[in-house]
């Protein structure tokens, strides 16, 4: 089905424009979001403003648009959502932003494709490649601005769980030590570095295991590769983590790291929110070998 846009139409968005000729908004945003929509040949979010003359394609249920770009299409969970935000269920190996090497496939692109702010992909915050778990992502410019400036206040909430080898030498931990470019290897980050930046993690015991032990890690700050840069320098590398240390792997083929809970005063009507992601299958195995 072919839409052409009108004089009247101009300026609308691209979901209310289809709202009529499918007989729903929800279904317009639907196959929107399913790729099955272009304007003069490209996807667009559905909050894009329609111009008089464009003509909008919109593709039976039976078959499917192409995907936005020629790189694999990112998949993920989603843990929760409404009309402000949504939280992410981040599989390990998903590349968050694109980057020499990992041009397509990303989850901000997958993100744009679903309507959630183009440019940045409404990103909050972010998590390392082979971290999988929650992230924070906003569907509108406001949103964006007020959850980015709770995070800059610390009054977002975000834990982990990591499994470190050995064992820390007390119960709960604070580790306040600078993070920048490591002055050797600038690939990496570390403590060793001439451009430190504040960073403070916090760590208590989940469970100790004969020769590892399971963290619940919480961030104050967030630099990048914190948590296993933090843990690194205390002796206690993340297992899984050959960049930074580890010499273990129970059978994993990459770092035992894992975004579990996020917490936030929600920006629309300032109640708390809590959000929960269980282990993926790959960590819980590692944990029951950890446990042998």
């Amino acid at each position: 089905m072919n839409v052409a846009v009108g004089e009247e139409q101009a300026g609308r968005r691209l979901d209310h424009v289809l709202a009529e000729p499918l007989g729903s908004r929800s279904r317009a945003q639907r196959l929107i979001e399913a790729g099955r929509v272009r304007v003069d040949g490209v996807m667009r979010p559905k909050r894009h403003v329609v111009s008089a003359g464009e003509t909008i394609e919109v593709s039976d249920d039976e078959a499917p648009a192409s995907a936005p770009s020629e790189g694999p299409t990112a998949e993920f969970g989603v843990a929760y959502e409404d009309d402000a935000l949504l939280v992410v269920d981040k599989p390990a190996g998903l590349v968050v932003h694109p980057a020499a090497g990992h041009r397509e496939g990303t989850l901000s692109q997958a993100l744009a494709a679903r309507g959630v702010l183009a440019e940045r992909g409404g990103l909050v915050h972010r998590l390392d490649r082979d971290t999988s778990g929650l992230l924070l992502v906003a569907k509108d410019e406001p949103t964006l601005r007020t959850l980015q400036e709770e995070l800059r206040a610390r009054r977002v909430e975000r834990e982990y769980l990591a499994l470190v080898e050995g064992r820390p030498p007390a119960r709960t931990g604070t580790i306040d030590a600078p993070i920048g470019r490591d002055r050797r290897d600038r690939t990496r980050h570390s403590t060793e570095t001439d451009s430190p930046r504040e960073a403070v993690t916090h760590f208590a015991v989940e469970r100790a295991l004969p020769a590892t032990t399971l963290l619940r890690v919480r961030l104050e700050t967030g630099r990048t590769h914190q948590i296993r840069v933090h843990l690194k320098a205390i002796g206690h590398p993340v297992v899984g983590d050959r960049e930074y240390g580890g010499r273990l792997t129970l059978g994993l083929e990459r770092q035992f790291l894992h975004a579990v809970r996020l917490a936030f005063d929600h920006p629309v009507d300032g109640e708390r929110a809590e959000v929960e992601s269980a282990l993926p299958e790959e960590l819980a195995r590692a944990l029951e070998r950890a446990a042998r």
